[in-house]
């Protein structure tokens, strides 16, 4: 069997660890202000749906801030030694998100209360729609040089708040100009199953394994890897 790829080196780590640090507060500071006007607007315009997305915008807080104290430590052990306490806690949100998202879904279909139209959410929306793709790709690759489970999975709870704003933008349109109360809350149960498998994946620790830069890598094709753990030639490192 081959023998594992080496990671980045000391310096390069110090460097992604610095700049995942850096996106997990601007995801922090973008998604505090995002949940405090969708919280607002929802309230204004009893939507089941801003007060939702409201509501993800906080749990994805607790995601970066568990991502955030792991790399605040500067020692490398202790990051590493932090991992699994940090994706237990982003599974927790994602279990939390899709258990409150399938509730509000099925109230919404029952016809429990209709949302009046709102600029606001519409416009917060798009711009979400925007901002999220970038801040998580950005942190995707960087941790996955890292070899960090936890920012990788911090990465794609972005990404769901990105499809998230997808389905909101689209249902407060619909609601908006055509009145079809029933589109956002069928695509919120798929985004709720989709935070379902997110959850399932952090708590195991997989997804953060990717073959290293090394061209003899991309011929590999690496084991299953274990649970909770890393197929061979891949680094898992925090």
């Amino acid at each position: 069997m081959a023998s594992p790829l080496p990671g980045p080196s000391p310096a390069r780590r110090e460097r992604l660890a610095g700049r995942i640090r850096l996106l997990v507060a601007a995801t922090i500071a973008y998604n505090a202000v995002e949940a405090a006007v969708a919280l607002t607007a929802g309230t204004l315009a009893s939507s089941t749906a801003l007060i939702g997305f409201g509501l993800d915008s906080v749990v994805e807080v607790s995601s970066a801030a568990a991502v955030a104290w792991q790399f605040s430590a500067r020692e490398h052990a202790v990051r590493e030694a932090r991992e699994k306490t940090t994706l237990r806690i982003i599974a927790v949100s994602f279990f939390a998100l899709a258990a409150y998202v399938s509730a509000e879904a099925i109230r919404a279909l029952a016809g429990t209360g209709e949302a009046d139209r709102s600029l606001t959410g519409i416009v917060l929306a798009a711009l979400s729609l925007l901002v999220m793709p970038f801040l998580s790709a950005a942190q995707r690759r960087a941790g996955r040089e890292l070899g960090s489970a936890s920012a990788v999975a911090d990465s794609r709870q972005t990404l769901l708040c990105t499809w998230l704003s997808a389905v909101l933008l689209a249902g407060l349109v619909l609601n908006a100009t055509v009145g079809w109360a029933w589109a956002d809350p069928i695509a919120a149960l798929v985004i709720a199953a989709v935070a379902v498998k997110e959850g399932r994946d952090a708590w195991r620790g997989e997804g953060c394994c990717a073959p290293g830069t090394h061209p003899a890598a991309e011929a590999r094709t690496p084991a299953a890897p274990p649970a909770g753990g890393c197929a061979p030639g891949c680094a898992c490192r925090a």
